[in-house]
């Protein structure tokens, strides 16, 4: 028996074997999605003992918004907070005149608050303009404060000026008043004076809010003690027939007008029509052949002609009452007669001591920028406020006017002249601010509007040099300084430990 040799492989296979590499099983080797991902943990297993959820981090869309509203948020609560804090830092800097005694016969010193309608906008955002910044400070130093408000522009200038004349009335000057009307008219003053009762303080002080109120403020001032203390009689001038002649208000007899012509002919023509006897239309009489017969027919045109007459007559008369008038008197002075009048003779040498409180008021929504920035940062405006209401509360300390350089001047014509100009600084006070008012502020008025607001301030010297700001002193500042760095104990405090 033969034995068997090794098999025979063709070469065939042997090569084919070679040039292709062994498969594998694609289908064990394929993972399955699955497979490639980690198991989800549980959490903290604290927090799974607790029953607390599993915390995640937020997406990018929720971090970008929280972050957002957390930033205004902490700005906005930032601010308010600072804003508080300064206004009791001034309500502590003047909370030590509460406790200064008043006598009987004294009544307490007091402030005027001049406050009006900033431009484009209405009274109630000075009024809270009032209550936010200034009024907090007035409480705190127990003063007593009157307001003259103004909702139109020169509400301020005329309620200013009559102040004044009012005054120049009590001392004698312009016409006497009958006692009745002297005593309607200044009766708490008369009964002040039999009581012995006066005002306390060594002088009182005015505050006003913002540069239009400053401007109208000004401008009565000058009016009240420059100008008339009764209005002066305006007549008007009519030209007839080429010669001028004073109407005092009625008609002139001598001269008939389109009303009485008008009038006269339909009174005619009624009469006409109540002597016929038996009356028609002019549409029957020229169908009956009795045209000539109507008393309508022979003035045919008569009728219409006056009632043509009679409806211009009333279109006037219409017009002449729909005109709108004057919310007050014109001025008693204009600014150019400054110069030429003469000052009363019972101007004191020193005039009330004022101040002018910033209003910052813009308004736009392309402004909004801004408006947001300033929203944050209340604290500084209330830091100026509170220290120019603190000064006028103490009174303490107050100073003259000087001269100021103009905001509005051209630098090159200013380099031109070989100086800078220089004006009183009265017509500077709070200039800054026109630039923030709104555009129609600045168009052209109507006969019965006044332009306060738009014109320069004039000031006389005669006034000007008699017109005093209130400052605050270095010691009150130091005062401030103390009640902020909490160095200094307030009346609460110092109260409580006196009960305790």
């Amino acid at each position: 028996m033969s034995e068997a040799g090794p098999p025979i492989i063709p070469l065939q296979g042997v090569i084919g074997r070679i040039a292709s590499p062994p498969r594998k099983n694609v289908a064990s080797n394929v993972a399955s999605p699955a497979a490639g991902k980690r198991p989800a943990s549980d959490g903290n297993p604290a927090f799974r003992a607790m029953g607390l959820p599993r915390l995640r981090l937020p997406s990018r869309n929720w971090l970008i918004f929280l972050s957002i509203t957390a930033s205004f948020a902490s700005a906005v609560l930032y601010d308010k907070y600072q804003t508080r804090r300064i206004k009791q830092k001034w309500c502590d800097t003047v909370s030590h005149l509460t406790l200064e005694p008043l006598d009987t016969k004294t009544m307490p010193r007091k402030l005027t608050i001049y406050l009006a309608a900033p431009p484009g906008d209405g009274l109630r955002s000075a009024r809270e303009h009032f209550h936010e910044y200034v009024k907090p400070v007035l409480v705190a130093g127990a003063m007593d404060w009157d307001v003259i408000e103004g909702r139109k522009e020169g509400d301020v200038r005329f309620k200013t000026a009559e102040k004044v004349r009012r005054k120049r009335k009590r001392g004698g000057e312009g016409d006497a008043l009958p006692e009745e009307e002297m005593a309607k008219e200044y009766g708490v003053e008369l009964i002040r004076e039999r009581n012995g009762t006066v005002e306390g303080g060594d002088v009182s002080g005015d505050v006003i809010i913002g540069r239009h109120a400053w401007k109208e403020y000004v401008r009565g001032l000058h009016e009240g003690w420059l100008g008339p203390v009764d209005a002066p009689k305006v007549e008007d001038v009519v030209v007839v027939d080429g010669s001028e002649g004073v109407v005092g208000g009625g008609h002139d007899t001598g001269h008939s007008s389109v009303g009485d012509t008008a009038v006269k002919k339909a009174g005619d023509v009624a009469a006409a029509a109540r002597s016929s006897p038996t009356p028609f239309s002019p549409l029957e009489a020229r169908s009956s052949g009795r045209e000539e017969e109507s008393p309508f027919l022979k003035e045919e045109g008569a009728p219409i002609e006056s009632e043509m007459k009679t409806e211009e007559a009333k279109k006037e008369g219409t017009e002449e009452e729909e005109k709108p008038k004057r919310r007050h008197p014109p001025p008693y002075i204009n600014p150019s007669d400054y110069p030429t009048a003469q000052i009363a003779a019972s101007t004191p040498e020193i005039l009330d001591p004022a101040t002018a409180i910033p209003f910052p008021h813009l308004l736009g929504i392309r402004n909004t920028p801004i408006r947001i920035y300033r929203f944050l940062n209340r604290r500084h405006l209330a830091d100026r406020v509170g220290r120019d209401v603190a000064a006028a509360v103490l009174g303490s300390s107050y100073r003259s006017y000087g001269t100021a350089t103009p905001t509005s001047i051209d630098e090159a014509s200013a380099s031109a002249t070989g100086g800078e100009k220089t004006v009183p600084e009265q017509s500077q006070v709070l200039a800054y601010e026109e630039r923030e008012w709104w555009k129609t502020v600045r168009r052209p008025r109507e006969e019965h509007e006044e332009s306060v607001w738009i014109e320069d301030v004039v000031v006389d010297e005669r006034i000007g040099s008699r017109m005093r700001g209130f400052e605050l002193g270095a010691e009150d500042e130091e005062r401030s300084r103390g009640f902020a760095e909490g160095r200094l104990k307030t009346v609460a405090e110092q109260r409580g430990e006196e009960e305790g």
